[in-house]
């Protein structure tokens, strides 16, 4: 695994400077009583009262209550595997079979292997509870994708061509919720997630390529390129969270069931399922610490997009999907007395499981910052 790079060290270091200010004050606020707080006191001064901030949808608001949020998720990919196991880029462009061969033009196995990519998504998020038992959320993104690739020279052999590098940005699909109360003890909490995603994001996008002939055009770029799923999806769900004293803890299932056939490209992204569950120690009212582990499942894609065809992995629908099983450590900040309701997180993983419908690049590692301000 690498570390994240002086561009995403930056980024990290916007969120620490707030962080700090806010750290700096909220131990101000406390220090007249560092260990004589309520640890069963309920309300957003508490630290461990969200989730980390990798969950979405994993909390509910008081009647008249509303709350804006800002995450920043940077996740990066890089190497190959097929299956659990990884592949080299010779062993690609010498064994795996086009899928597109027979078409004019086509070689009969793969001849461009992408070798890294980094998908950067700003995310802002509103919530507002016009009950105690129903909180709606809306929540959009921005996306920046960066591919790189090596092709190799004519149909055959291992004699690289060139590198090039595609990319892609723009606002993704947007996703409209509710999240309904089922059970509430002040302890225990159980809510519904129930949610549509709209396919505001595109499915269009291109960019230069460089193919093994050495031309350069400007084709549609392949589906992980893509910043939309081009359907409307289900979002169903169900959160369970928990606290005592200065433990808490919580788990949610969520999924993403395509409600089309198809898009207008003729195809659909596989449906997704994911399962998470986490823990959390509350050092002060303001600080809590969490340990989280994620599995999820994605399906294969169904159908064909007729204007991506190339030699290389990605544009096979095949090739997409699989399972992976993340863990990640996390810090909640919470602000106290005259910054109460702002909250700042930070969250960062890694797969500790990969099982992949290959062959398709692997995830890295995986990184989380995020603002809340509740009123």
């Amino acid at each position: 695994m690498e570390f994240p790079s002086r561009k995403h060290f930056f980024l990290f270091l916007l969120f620490l400077f707030p962080l700090t200010v806010l750290v700096t004050k909220a131990s101000a606020d406390s220090t007249a009583h560092p260990m004589g707080f309520d640890v069963n006191s309920e309300g957003m001064s508490r630290a461990d009262g969200h989730a980390p901030i990798g969950v979405m949808g994993d909390h509910m608001h008081h009647k008249g209550e509303w709350m804006i949020s800002y995450r920043f998720m940077t996740m990066e990919m890089k190497g190959s595997r097929d299956g659990s196991s990884s592949i080299s880029r010779d062993e690609i462009v010498t064994t795996v079979p086009n899928r597109f061969f027979g078409i004019p033009g086509q070689p009969p196995t793969l001849r461009v292997v992408p070798t890294e990519m980094t998908m950067d998504m700003h995310m802002f998020g509103l919530m507002y509870a016009p009950t105690d038992w129903l909180t709606l959320m809306l929540m959009g993104s921005y996306i920046e994708n960066e591919m790189d690739h090596v092709t190799y020279m004519g149909p055959a052999g291992t004699t690289v061509r060139g590198r090039f590098t595609t990319k892609s940005e723009g606002f993704g699909d947007t996703k409209l919720s509710g999240l309904i109360r089922l059970y509430d003890d002040g302890k225990h909490h159980f809510h519904l997630n129930a949610g549509i995603s709209l396919p505001t994001g595109s499915i269009t996008e291109d960019d230069d390529i460089l193919t093994p002939t050495g031309a350069t055009p400007s084709p549609n770029l392949p589906y992980p390129m893509q910043l939309g799923s081009g359907t409307f999806d289900l979002l169903p769900g169900i959160t369970y969270t928990a606290n005592s004293g200065r433990m808490g803890w919580g788990a949610q299932y969520s999924a993403v069931i395509r409600l089309e056939d198809e898009n207008h490209k003729d195809y659909s992204l596989g449906d997704e399922h994911r399962l998470t569950a986490w823990g959390s120690y509350l050092w002060k009212p303001w600080m809590s610490t969490s340990l989280r582990v994620a599995g999820q499942t994605i399906d294969k894609i169904d159908g064909q997009n007729p204007d991506i065809v190339a030699p290389v992995q990605t544009a096979d629908p095949n090739n997409q999907g699989g399972e992976r099983v993340d863990l990640f450590l996390g810090v909640n900040f919470s602000g106290q007395a005259n910054l109460k309701g702002h909250r700042i997180a930070l969250e960062f993983g890694a797969p500790i499981y990969q099982h992949l419908n290959g062959p398709q690049l692997e995830t890295d590692w995986i990184f989380t910052g995020g603002y809340q301000l509740a009123f």
